[in-house]
Parts: structure tokens; sequence; C-alpha cells
């Protein structure tokens, strides 16, 4: 179970220390008990479980010493085996002001310190964004927990992810898109089927399209008529916000024997694909120096790839 607010503007002075269990143990449950049991009816007996004994705990104070906000850190089961955040929960009166971020850092400290590079979480789904913005990467299918949706979420904290099937490939697609502020940038051999279809993925196009934000996706293809011939459904969401998708077909000898594919965004995000027909490759949702390299290269070809005018004849 974690809760937690998905802005950093911090507003309030506040404090995040470690704290030995049994010594804040009524200070840590102080803030459990209200937004889990009371405000989300989470059971209490399902609230305190056997885990928080052998957990390492931080606990967010205000100034005045007042408890607002939790957070722990259950070690891994047996070496290699990742660390899982949980029990992240920060008092109403302090959302949106940085306390959850603070939080989740002082957490992914101490993992970092006790040489524990992979961690894992289940986020309630309301605070997705929260944590795509730290780094973690959707993995696998929704679930329900003590009643309230839930995602499982990964980060590794020394290095990418690897991409290993479709299913990984959907979900940190997806999470990029998210993830976006305004920037997309997609080369493709001819528009992923299986990826960029994925009704996941074009939801969170549709999402980034609209959003308001000025925001554009830039799609280089090897192959433009392929997308065409399959009756792509990107094509269709791209009919209908013309200002947002912008698509060109490589032209150079040199870029049509390129055999990657790749997704970056402007929020340091990556997925890679060393073959680009194929899912597996690595993805990392906080690498602002690959996704500054990726973006470059495409930048490049970018601009001495053509124009897909056979689009426009689709509104495009």
């Amino acid at each position: 179970m974690n809760a937690a607010s998905d802005r950093d503007d911090t507003t309030e002075p506040f404090r995040v220390l470690p704290v030995d269990y049994a010594a804040a143990l009524a200070d840590l449950h102080a803030v459990r008990d209200r937004v889990f049991v009371h405000e989300q009816r989470v059971p209490v007996e399902l609230e305190h479980d056997d885990l928080d004994p052998r957990c390492l705990h931080v606990l967010a104070r205000a100034l005045d010493g007042e408890p607002i906000g939790t957070g722990r850190l259950v070690p891994p089961a047996h070496p290699g085996a990742p660390a899982q955040v949980g029990r992240m929960a920060v008092l109403p009166q302090w959302r949106g002001k940085g306390v959850g971020d603070a939080l989740l850092l002082a957490l992914l400290q101490q993992a970092r310190q006790r040489g524990w590079h992979q961690v894992t979480l289940n986020a309630q789904v309301t605070a997705l964004g929260f944590y795509l913005r730290h780094g973690f990467e959707p993995r696998g299918e929704r679930f329900m927990e003590a009643g309230i949706e839930h995602q499982a979420m990964r980060r590794t904290l020394a290095g990418a992810s690897a991409i290993e099937d479709r299913e990984a490939a959907v979900a940190v697609t997806a999470a990029l898109v998210l993830a976006a502020r305004r920037g997309l940038c997609f080369y493709s051999r001819e528009l992923d089927p299986g990826l960029l279809d994925a009704p996941a993925v074009l939801e969170a196009l549709r999402r980034f399209g609209t959003a308001g934000h000025g925001g554009q996706a830039r799609i280089l293809l090897q192959d433009a008529a392929a997308p065409q011939r399959a009756h792509a459904p990107l094509l269709a969401l791209a009919q209908r916000l013309p200002s947002v998708f912008a698509f060109r077909e490589v032209d150079d000898p040199v870029d049509r024997a390129y055999p990657s594919a790749f997704l970056a965004n402007d929020a340091g995000g990556f997925y890679f694909r060393g073959l680009g027909h194929r899912f597996d490759g690595e993805a990392d949702l906080h690498a602002p120096g690959r996704a500054r390299q990726l973006r470059a290269a495409f930048d490049r070809v970018w601009e001495r790839a053509r124009p897909i005018v056979e689009y426009r004849a689709l509104g495009l």
C-alpha cells in the first residue's frame, strides 16, 4: 500500500529521518492509521503486519515535531532479490508540499547505502504519476489490494532495466509517454505493430495529445506505407490531433540500414531496442544523459528525413 502526492512544490518546513521502529512505533502508526485505516478503510489487521519490526522506516515531522508522513523499506528476501517500498503515507494537510518526494528519496538512499540495486512497490493507481516521475516502471497487470486498485512497479538503482517481452514493452512505453512533459521521439521501423497499437499505449498517447500543453510527438519511420496498409490505429488518433503528431520517413541509405528502434521523452526517459523488429531491449525512466543522446541522434536524422506527404491525404 502506497499513498503519496505527485507534486514536489515544498512550501512548508519539515524534515525526514530514518527511525527505529520500536522507538517511533506510536508516531508511525498515528500517520498510517489515519491515512490507511480511517481515510482509505483498509482493515487494521492488514495495515499492521509482521514485517514492520524488520523493516527500515523513515518518518517525516513538521518542525514542531508532529509526525506527518511515513514510509518503510522491506529488506530483500535473499541476495539478489529486490527490496520493497511500502506504507508511504502523508497526512492530508501536508500533501502537495514535497513530503512524499522526500520520504521516497530517503528510502531509496537507504537502499543504495546497503547495495540493494532493485526496488519494487505496489502503487495505488491514483499515485502512478508520482512514482513514474521517480523512475519506477510498471510491471504486469493492475490488481486489487485491500479493496484499492494497485500497480506493481520496479526501479533499478544502478543502470537501465531489461525489457524482455511484449508485456513489459507496452508497460514501459505507456509509462514513458505519460511521463513526458512536451516532447516524444519515436524511431520506428513501421509503427511497431503489437506495441504502438496496444490499448494502453494508445490511451497514453491520447492523454498526451489532449493535455493542452503544446506537446509534440515526432515519429520517424523506415517504411511509411506499412502502417497505412495495416490501418494502424495510431494514424487515426493522429488524424484527430494533427498538431501533435508529426511523421517523417528516413531517406538516407545509411539511415535505412539502421537496425534499432527507440523512444525518448523530454523527462529523461528512454526505451532502446537493438533490433527494431523485436520487443527486447533496455529502458530507464530517469536517465537524462542517455535520453539526451538518443534525442540528439533522432534530431540529426529528422532533419534529413522526408515529410510523409502521402499521410496528408489522411489529414495529417
